[in-house]
């Protein structure tokens, strides 16, 4: 008996030294398998996190950038600026606050030739911009140069930092003077404020420029050097800000450096931003991802170290039977809670997750279709003048039967008379209806999927820009049955329709014989609408990105009308695309029949 408890006490202490060397290497690797899983988990939040942050911060910037193009449009701006008076400077200086409080601007203003401010959305407040001189800024001599510019600094009247976005009043052999809109991002920042890693965007000099910790705004991410500090001061982008180094570097997806809090216990993710020269990051704590690796290596150590108990166990069961299975029993139920415990969090975080996605997959809606509503009121600055043309006509008749009404009332011809009213109300029926298809086109609406007739919407189309169509000497034909009705929102497929037939005005400007031909054919359940031209076509090198957003042939375009159109077809349930044509540019919408 003593020999058998010897025996067994030799094997139950080499089980125990053999369980410990085993127990001490599945800890080191769990630990090092802790680290990689946690840094893994963290480089994904944080990519994922600033690729939402700068989608966030480029709608913010896009729902701005046509806001400048528009005002120019606006017939008393460029008359301020020709002929300055009183009453224009009062009337530009009540549209411009009206806008700036409709859309969120900070600051809209309009500066001459000069440099000097001569309107302003602020012309009411102390800190007004009328008067100020800012021809020594940037953006004002950029604009002036080429028409448009962008600089992001701190106001010099307000002090308060923001996006300047200008664009020129003029041609650039005489250019009136320039409208600027500042942007403030307040809001993005607050929603920074709010999350768990620490975002920044940079410019290129390497000062923090927006950042949800005001505490780092206007500090640099290295020493700046006496070029860079030159240029600043030259231009008062940042006034008299010391811009001093936040004592954080930025190598790779490390972070390193002193007197910040998350400093050399933190991932970092890049990306670029819509802003020139700029970068935003976004940098990510590893602490919470390292604290649940390394409960999943304590699990994993756990298990390795219940195994090696489990061996020893078994050589001990002919005197400790009951209390074995009584102890291997009760770290089982701990296991499962444990493990259950942490099911139930792996799921909350789950339906976190999925609640983010959902809400910013319904910002990324919102941001698309503002900037589709954009689209439409940049193309209003072309239609309106048609517009006007076509309610001249109707209108300058109205008086005419009107004046022939009342002499034939007098000379008591109330036959003719009657007639000359019933063409009046003829008239001012149609004038209704030119009004009522802007009015339409230009309301921000929710968009109404319903069955459209494909040859009413271009009837709405013509009765828009038939007069620039027959301004430009151009021949539009309508072909194929435009009774078949398709699946769409009415408003947004002549938005699409009114795009492809300026795009095809603007290229046939001053050719002989010029054309345009609107074809619609069925084809089972579906329809295709086809526009083509006469004109020279798309160049080879922009056929493979002519639906890329800010990719254009024209000088003076944006690169987005495509690339909306596109978006809007394929909400639809159709596409968008260019077909190959025996001359000049043919593209083709396809929609579903209803």
């Amino acid at each position: 008996m003593e020999i058998g408890t010897t025996r067994l006490s030799r094997r139950l202490a080499l089980v125990a030294a053999i369980g410990l060397v085993l127990l001490a290497a599945v800890a080191l690797g769990a630990s090092r398998w802790a680290r990689g899983q946690a840094v893994a988990a963290t480089d994904a939040a944080g990519a994922e996190l600033a690729r939402a942050n700068a989608g966030l911060l480029t709608s913010e910037l896009q729902k701005f950038r046509l806001l400048p193009l528009v005002l120019t449009e606006y017939p008393d701006v460029p008359a301020l600026l020709d002929s300055p008076s009183a009453a224009v400077a009062a009337r530009v200086n009540a549209r411009l606050e009206l806008l700036a409080a409709r859309t969120d601007a900070a600051a809209i203003y309009v500066i001459d030739a000069r440099g000097k401010t001569v309107a302003a959305s602020n012309h009411r407040l102390p800190t007004s911009f009328v008067g100020q001189n800012y021809g020594f800024r940037p953006y004002f001599r950029d604009a002036v140069r080429t028409g448009s510019a962008e600089l992001f600094a701190l106001g010099t009247v307000s002090g308060i930092p923001g996006l300047y976005l200008a664009q020129r009043i003029g041609s650039a052999a005489r250019p009136l003077g320039v409208i600027v809109v500042k942007i403030e991002f307040e809001r993005v920042q607050a929603q920074w404020a709010a999350q768990q890693g620490t975002t920044i965007v940079t410019d290129r000099h390497g000062v923090v420029i927006v950042t949800g910790r005001p505490d780092w705004r206007f500090r640099t991410l290295a020493p700046l050097s006496a070029a860079s500090r030159q240029a600043i001061r030259a231009t008062r982008q940042y006034g008299d800000l010391p811009l001093g180094p936040l004592g954080l570097t930025l190598d790779g997806a490390d972070v390193r450096g002193t007197g910040v809090d998350i400093a050399g216990d933190s991932r970092v993710a890049s990306v670029a931003t819509p802003l020139a020269g700029a970068r935003l990051h976004v940098l990510m704590p590893l602490r919470p991802a390292l604290a649940s690796a390394n409960a999943n290596a304590r699990l994993v150590t756990l298990a390795a170290l219940v195994l090696i108990v489990g061996a020893l166990l078994l050589l001990w069961r002919a005197r400790e039977r009951q209390l074995l299975q009584a102890t291997a029993r009760a770290a089982l139920e701990t296991q499962v809670a444990e493990r259950t415990a942490e099911l139930r969090e792996t799921n909350r975080q789950l339906e976190a997750e999925s609640a983010e996605r959902a809400r910013a997959d319904q910002r990324y809606r919102a941001a698309r279709e503002e900037l589709a509503q954009a689209s439409r009121l940049g193309s209003l600055g072309q239609i309106t003048a048609g517009v006007a043309h076509e309610i001249n006509q109707p209108v300058a008749a109205i008086r005419t039967f009107s004046d022939n009404a009342r002499q034939l009332l007098d000379r008591g011809d109330t036959v003719r008379a009657a007639d000359n009213l019933g063409r009046i109300s003829a008239l001012t029926e149609r004038i209704g209806a030119i009004t009522g298809e802007l009015r339409s086109f230009a309301r921000k609406r929710t968009p109404d999927i319903g069955a459209v007739e494909i040859g009413s919407a271009i009837d709405s189309v013509v009765l828009l820009i038939g007069d620039r169509v027959r301004a430009a000497g151009v021949r539009l034909d309508r072909v194929g049955d435009l009774n078949i009705r398709v699946i769409a929102d009415r408003v947004r497929l002549e938005q699409i329709l009114i795009n492809l037939v300026q795009n095809a005005l603007d290229v046939l400007a001053g050719r002989p014989d010029a054309r345009i031909v609107i074809a619609v054919e069925g084809e089972g359940d579906r329809a295709r609408i086809t526009v083509s031209d006469n004109g020279p076509g798309v160049p080879p090198d922009l056929r493979d990105q002519l639906f890329t957003p800010f990719v254009t042939g024209r000088e003076e375009g944006l690169g987005l009308g495509l690339a909306i159109s596109r978006d809007i077809a394929r909400d639809f349930g159709g596409e968008l695309a260019l077909a190959d044509g025996r001359e000049g540019a043919r593209f083709e919408l396809t929609l579903l029949r209803a």
